[in-house]
């Protein structure tokens, strides 16, 4: 007789989205070198490998032109009237950075 653990077939490996370490520093370093207006290419180029679910690359884009459009609102003259607009974008960046570094982590597992 034999066993099902035995005769169970392996899983496939969830495809990973970097290859070397350099990789993963250069599209970690997308949104920071772009200023946050690529903050969503790392998702989509997730996306299209299945590293990652369509949704989580669809809200980052939605996600970067709310915040980029909202910043724009804020201060359409880029006279420096209101800081809140740079903290945006600041913060789009570093949270864009951050996820993009994340994207092959094992532990997290939302959006995979």
């Amino acid at each position: 007789m034999a066993s099902p653990y035995i005769n169970q077939p392996y899983t496939p490996a969830r495809p990973r989205m970097y290859a070397t370490t350099l990789a993963k520093i250069v599209w970690t370093l997308v949104p920071i070198v772009t200023l946050g207006l690529a903050a969503a290419v790392p998702f989509v180029v997730a996306a299209v490998k299945s590293v990652v679910k369509p949704w989580l690359a669809i809200t980052y884009i939605v996600g970067e032109i709310a915040i980029v459009a909202t910043a724009l609102a804020l201060d359409p003259q880029g006279d420096d009237g209101n800081p809140i607009a740079g903290f945006l974008l600041i913060l789009l960046i570093i949270t864009a950075a951050t996820h993009a570094a994340l994207l092959d982590n094992d532990k997290i597992a939302i959006g995979k």
